[in-house]
């Protein structure tokens, strides 16, 4: 790639200058009617987010410290900005920022101002106000329908607006890359812009999985749909040398390959595609042999393991089964170099359905490969299973991201980088 990196920005000297950094802070948030626990959470600084609101998971948080304490310690003013959740394009309580404005100063170590507006007049004093190595947070880009406007004339506009508060540009927000938004793809337009330390690694790691990756090569595919895995599935098949399929999509190769499934969630529109897939896989597709199957979608559902090819007509498939996991284990460990893994093998969110998940990450971490966890709900579980995080190569904050950009496909904020 040809892009400037921080450090480059570094070199040029950044003391008392304001740099705009678009991170991606778009982390889960709970509400909670009791106490909130001190660790990964941090109530409003300035108000605008209900109260007992806790954040479940930091790690989005902690992936842009590098960047930020490099800024900070050169004397740059450093302007936060980023979106939450799917705001309808104006003001919403509930995806405030507040609350990690509160979280990011504890990690850094040094109060973030933080304002109450995006491009307004909290967030004009909140940046005039910043002295040198400060840090301030703007309020969810999205609540302006100009972030992600189609309309060009309009999202460039709030691109002038949010430019304004910089005099260069960093872009560390992956998981946003792959979008084409005012702050991911036309304020590089306007400013002097470089690729922050998350950015540079999320690529370096992902283009080793694109070029040549050391062999044998496994891929770990789950979540609900093959819709959403369809392309990725296309681009990787040629490339790898076992293919794994689990979660809710395995019921449609399951149902393609002439199972029942009961009332596991399935594609009927996929069907045929799927076999086609399995047709032209010679072999590198490996499915589950047994699945978790539940009387109903719920946490305390009866449930039992049953082979993959019996699911009962009245139960639903929430996850792989014991011998699956061994199979899959197996595949990952016995001489594997590169491993890349997107999406949870059950619903994991429910202790009954997390086995899955968990046997797989298991095998993953205590493998000798170079392991990628492509982000999204992969890199969620990995921590709420309470799993080391260094046990894996590299984790990264964007799920749809990294699936992009292993389909070979343009990213806009890469692209917005490279001009």
């Amino acid at each position: 790639m040809s892009i400037r990196t921080l450090d480059d920005l570094l070199a040029e000297g950044v003391s008392g200058r304001r740099v705009l950094v678009r991170a991606d802070l778009n982390v889960p948030l709970d509400k909670q009617t009791g106490d909130i626990d001190d660790h990964n959470s941090a109530s409003a600084p300035q108000g605008g987010a209900p109260d007992g609101v806790r954040i479940a998971d930091d790690g989005r948080i902690r992936a842009v410290l590098p960047t930020l304490g490099a800024l900070t310690e050169a004397g740059a003013k450093v302007v936060v900005c980023s979106h939450l959740g799917r705001p309808k394009g104006a003001p919403d309580p509930q995806f405030s920022l507040a609350p990690v404005a509160g979280r990011l100063g504890e990690l850094l170590g040094a109060p973030v101002h933080f304002a109450t507006d995006t491009v307004g007049e909290s967030a004009r004093s909140t940046v005039a106000g910043l002295a040198d190595g400060e840090v301030a947070l703007l309020e969810n880009l999205r609540f302006n329908k100009g972030e992600t406007s189609k309309d060009d004339a309009e999202r460039g506009a709030f691109a002038d607006q949010l430019a304004a508060f910089g005099d260069a540009y960093v872009d560390d927000a992956f998981g946003a890359v792959h979008r084409k938004h005012a702050s991911v793809y036309d304020v590089p337009a306007r400013l002097p812009h470089v690729a922050g330390r998350l950015v540079l690694r999320e690529v370096e790691v992902l283009s080793t999985l694109t070029g040549n990756p050391e062999r044998p090569y496994v891929v770990v595919l789950g979540g609900s749909k093959v819709s959403d895995k369809l392309a990725v599935i296309e681009a990787l098949l040629p490339t790898v040398d076992r293919l794994l399929i689990g979660g809710g999509m395995c019921f449609t190769f399951l149902k393609a390959q002439g199972h029942e499934v009961g009332t596991s969630l399935l594609e009927k529109d996929m069907v045929e595609t799927c076999r086609n897939l399995l047709e032209r896989s010679e072999g590198k597709i490996m499915l589950p042999v047994d699945v978790v199957a539940a009387d109903a979608f719920a946490p305390d559902a009866a449930h039992d393991v049953v082979p993959a090819d019996g699911i009962p007509s009245h139960r639903v498939g929430l996850d792989i089964g014991p011998e699956t996991v061994a199979g899959f284990a197996a595949a990952l460990r016995t001489g594997t170099r590169t491993i890349f893994w997107n999406g949870p093998m059950g619903v994991f969110e429910m202790a009954a359905f997390a086995n899955g998940t968990r046997g797989v990450a298991e095998a993953i971490a205590g493998s000798e490969a170079f392991s990628v966890v492509g982000g999204g709900d992969s890199a969620a579980a990995v921590r709420a299973l309470g799993l080391d995080e260094k046990s894996f190569g590299h984790i990264s904050t964007g799920g749809g991201a990294s699936l992009e950009y292993l389909e070979g496909k343009t990213l806009p904020g890469i692209a917005a980088l490279e001009n």
